[in-house]
């Protein structure tokens, strides 16, 4: 039954897939670029190098995953439980977590911002592959411990290198657009992988994410370095000077980052287990092949966010980024309520709709919310930096916490659970609603 609905999901997306490699191959536009005429974007930008840019981002996805999403139904094969499944993944959250506002630092000084993807994204790729090869604790460890690392980096790199193209004025839309591409990235990888997996194994999947690395790595060579304005990148005017904020003092001086932080880091404390937990628990109720069926929960979850990374981008001009984090704050919830009542491939398709909906309007609204607020200070990648250290926190001991809980008093409450950590970022971002309202409108320098 199962595997005949994969078959004709199969049939129905793969045209679609087959048209976005195509066209991102070729360097056409799946998705409007940023119109180089427009008013919102001044630079002299090529369309070559915005198509660079795309391209990254839709190969860089797979990369950044390698086996990543597959890990848990892997190491449960190995003789793993959930609850060391979920440390393991927590250890290498937490490194992430630590490097982020350093790594932030670290691109908003460099004029090399290009070598902050092809670097990690080697270290990436190399660390998965030894997961292949053995699957002792401390090795598993340290592999998601150099992952997570690397990903550290790319994130805000690829960030910064967008706000050095496009500039502030044009950064909303191109992000929109970025994000679309890489869901559509992830949408291809995970079917790729699903069935790569499924027809030839795990090492299989590595081989992918290995070749979507090699793309990544031409595509972002394929831009100029001169086409990146390095005091642009890290969101300095012209005429400006540098401010002394740096790592995560610019969350303690600015009041909405602060709030925007810890309101995230409620929403992934919940949001991090959700979907590795959901994956196994349908294996261990047998709900068919569990590679399938993971790669399914990406499928699904990213094909959405395509579509909800370039809404959330038109709602962000139109009614501000306030409105768009308070729908992805709601999503969870409900979503936890689905999943603890429907651990099977029927529940599969609302589960992860809105995990598509959350994830796909946050990807959008976070960047471009920290960017807007920082906009003018010199430190738009270290306040990345910091906010995806502070929501790192909670990502990275989801896991741990999803994982032991699930392991004591089983998935379905483990669910409920989950769900209800969200609730504390909807009530942050209603309590202080005046204060963000604000800081969504109008530019909150840091002092």
């Amino acid at each position: 039954m199962v595997r005949e609905e994969v078959g004709l999901i199969y049939e129905c997306v793969w045209p679609k897939l087959e048209i976005i490699v195509y066209e991102t191959l070729s360097g056409l536009a799946m998705f409007p670029s940023v119109d180089m005429n427009d008013k919102q974007c001044k630079s002299q930008t090529s369309p070559k190098i915005i198509r660079c840019l795309q391209s990254l981002n839709f190969f860089m996805a797979d990369m950044q995953a390698g086996i990543g999403p597959f890990l848990g139904i892997f190491l449960l094969a190995h003789g793993w439980k959930s609850g060391m499944i979920g440390s393991v993944m927590t250890i290498g959250g937490m490194a992430g977590m630590l490097m982020t506002a350093p790594a932030g630092a670290l691109i908003d000084a460099t004029k090399r911002k290009r070598m902050y993807v092809v670097i990690p994204g080697i270290f990436t790729v190399t660390a998965s592959a030894v997961i292949l090869f053995s699957q002792n604790f401390w090795i598993v460890s340290i592999s998601q411990v150099a992952t997570a690392i690397a990903g550290s980096a790319i994130g805000p790199a690829v960030i910064g290198m967008t706000l050095g193209i496009v500039k502030q004025a044009g950064f909303n839309r191109q992000n929109g657009y970025n994000q679309a591409y890489n869901h559509a990235g992830n949408v291809v990888g995970a079917a790729l992988s699903g069935y790569l997996g499924y027809k030839f194994g795990m090492h299989a999947i590595f081989y992918l994410a290995a070749f979507f690395g090699l793309l990544s790595i031409i595509s972002v060579l394929m831009i100029p370095g001169k086409a990146i304005d390095d005091s642009a990148a890290r969101g300095l005017n012209e005429n400006e000077t540098d401010t002394k904020a740096s790592g995560l003092s610019v969350l303690i001086q600015c009041k909405p980052l602060l709030i925007l932080a810890a309101a995230l880091a409620c929403f992934h404390l919940g949001n991090g287990a959700m979907l590795p937990l959901y994956g196994l628990a349908a294996a261990t109720k047998n709900q068919g092949d569990p590679t399938i069926f993971v790669a399914m929960t990406i499928i699904i979850a990213q094909l959405v966010m395509i579509g909800v990374s370039i809404l959330a981008m038109r709602m962000a001009e139109k009614r501000g980024y306030w409105l768009v984090m308070l729908i992805s704050f709601i999503a969870l919830p409900v979503r936890g309520l689905i999943a603890a009542h429907l651990i099977s491939h029927i529940g599969l398709y609302p589960v992860q709709i809105l995990d598509g909906i959350g994830a796909g309007l946050q990807s959008v609204a976070v960047p471009g919310l920290v960017a807007h607020i920082l906009n003018g200070t010199g430190r738009v990648n270290i306040g990345q930096g910091a906010v995806m250290t502070v929501q790192g926190l909670g990502a990275s001991l989801s896991p741990a916490i999803g994982g032991w809980i699930a392991q004591g008093i089983g998935y379905s409450s483990t669910f409920l659970i989950l769900g209800c950590f969200a609730t504390i970022s909807i009530l942050l971002w209603l309590v202080f609603s005046s204060t963000l309202k604000t800081a969504c409108e109008t530019t909150a320098k840091v002092e």
